[in-house]
C-alpha cells in the first residue's frame, strides 16, 4: 500500500538533472515558516550522492546556512567535484534560490575498508513499542495559534517520532538538556542505501537544537522565541534502515551569545551506533511578541 507522505518525502529528495554537476528540488511547506533545514541537507546530500560512483559511500558532511529558504520557490543545487582519490571523494554543494546561495555544503566518501572498531553504548530507555505517541494539541489550544504554527503541529509527516520523555513545548517546563527521541520513516521504502542516508540527513534536523532550550523553559512554538540552524554536522559511522526504529539520544553541553550547541547519537534498536549528529543554532528570546505571527 503507498503511503503518500512517504512517496512525497521520497519525490522531494529525487532531485531533477539539469546538467552534469547542477541539480533542481522542489520546496515543501511542512508549517514551518521558511524551508525546514533538513530538506535542504538531504537533497544537497542526493545531488553530492549522483555525482559519486556506488562504490564509495558517504561518510560526512558539514554545512552552513546562509539564508533562511523560501518555501515557494525551487532551490538548485551547484555541486562542485572537489577531489577523487584513491579511497576518498569530496563533494562541495552551494544551494541557491533567487541567485544567492542559501547553504554551503561539504561531504566525502570512502570505498569500503575495514579497520578498528568501537562505540559507545545505547542509553537504557525504553523500546518504541512502550513508549506513546505524542497526541496533537486540541483544536482550542490550536486556534490561539498562527496558521504556520497550526500546520505545523496538526502535520502527518513521514516520519513516526516517539520521544521517550517528552515533554509541553506550548508550555515548557525547565528541565536538564538531554533528551531521546525513537524515530523511523512511517512506511517500508526500498533498499536504496543513498535515499536512506538522505532521509537520515533530513530526520537529523528534527528535535536537535530544542535540547539547548531545556535549562531555560522556552520553545520554538512560543511567539516570543526565535531560532534557526546555523551549522549542521553528520558522521556516517554503520549501516542502518530508515524504516526501522532509530533512537536519537541528544544533549546540548553550551549555550551562550544568543547560540546554542546540540549533539546528537543514532543507533538501531539492538545497540548499533550508526551516525553521530552536532549542530549551533540561533536562540534569541524577543523582548515581546512580534505583531505579524504568520
Amino acid at each position: 500500500m503507498s503511503n503518500r507522505v512517504v512517496d512525497e518525502l521520497i519525490e522531494l529528495l529525487t532531485l531533477e538533472r539539469l546538467e552534469e554537476n547542477l541539480f533542481r528540488g522542489q520546496s515543501r511547506d511542512i508549517g514551518t515558516k521558511y524551508v525546514f533545514g533538513g530538506q535542504v541537507l538531504g537533497q544537497a546530500l542526493s545531488a553530492a550522492q549522483q555525482t559519486v560512483g556506488d562504490e564509495r559511500a558517504v561518510h560526512s558532511l558539514h554545512a552552513y546556512f546562509l539564508r533562511a529558504g523560501d518555501i515557494n520557490a525551487p532551490i538548485v543545487f551547484d555541486v562542485d567535484r572537489g577531489r577523487d582519490g584513491h579511497s576518498f571523494s569530496v563533494r562541495r554543494v552551494t544551494a541557491i534560490q533567487h541567485g544567492k546561495p542559501i547553504l554551503v555544503f561539504a561531504s566525502s566518501f570512502q570505498k569500503h575498508e575495514d579497520g578498528v572498531s568501537h562505540q559507545f553504548h545505547i542509553p537504557e530507555v525504553p523500546q518504541p513499542e512502550d513508549v506513546e505517541p505524542p497526541q496533537p494539541p486540541s483544536p482550542e489550544v490550536l486556534s490561539h495559534l498562527s496558521a504556520k504554527m497550526q500546520r505545523w503541529l496538526s502535520r502527518m509527516g513521514p516520519f513516526e517520532m516517539r520521544p521517550v520523555y517528552p515533554r509541553d513545548e506550548l508550555k515548557p517546563s525547565k528541565r536538564p538538556p538531554y533528551q531521546q527521541v525513537w524515530f523511523r520513516l512511517s512506511g517500508p521504502i526500498g533498499d536504496d542505501v543513498n535515499l536512506h542516508r538522505a532521509m537520515l540527513a533530513y530526520a537529523s534536523d528534527f528535535y536537535l537544537l530544542g535540547t539547548s532550550t531545556f535549562p531555560h523553559g522556552i520553545s520554538y512554538y512560543q511567539p516570543t522565541v526565535q531560532m534557526a540552524s546555523l551549522d549542521h554536522a553528520l558522521w556516517f559511522h554503520r549501516p542502518f534502515r530508515i524504516d526501522d526504529w532509530l533512537l536519537y539520544s541528544l544533549d546540548s553541553p553550551s549555550a551562550s551569545g544568543a547560540r546554542g550547541l546540540a549533539r546528537g547519537s543514532i543507533y538501531t534498536r539492538d545497540g548499533v551506533l550508526v551516525a553521530s549528529v552536532a549542530q549551533e543554532g540561533l536562540i534569541r528570546v524577543l523582548p515581546q511578541e512580534p505583531e505579524n505571527k504568520a
